[in-house]
């Protein structure tokens, strides 16, 4: 299986905000709990929005390049045995490679760049 060049975190704008001052996100609570940083590819950050942050204004989209991640990031089976990245490692905010703001629609749910890879 290939896996793509961009996974995708969503978070909030202080938590991106405290990310960028100290260089690299720690994860919140719930990854620390879990022992990594959770992140989802373009086909899967939708329903992780839905599941986990909905109605969630001022949710940033934070697309991660993948080869900047190295041996760090493992593909496990999560939700329905789908395969999900995870971190087991800090992020350095130097593998951003994108960030966008992400509006909620007139059904409260988040509007997804259509452009997602």
């Amino acid at each position: 299986m290939t896996h793509p060049q961009i996974i995708y975190r969503l978070l909030g704008a202080a938590e991106w905000q405290r990310a960028q001052a100290a260089g690299s996100f720690l994860g919140t609570e719930h990854d620390r709990r879990d022992g990594f940083i959770h992140f989802s590819t373009a086909e899967q950050v939708a329903e992780t929005a839905a599941r986990y942050y909905a109605g969630q204004a001022a949710l940033l989209l934070v697309g991660v390049s993948v080869p900047a991640l190295g041996d760090a990031l493992r593909w496990e089976p999560s939700r329905g045995g789908a395969l999900f990245p995870h971190l087991y490692a800090s992020l350095p905010v130097g593998a951003v490679v994108r960030i966008e703001e992400l509006t909620l629609g007139a059904d409260g749910k988040h509007l997804f760049p259509r452009d997602l890879a």
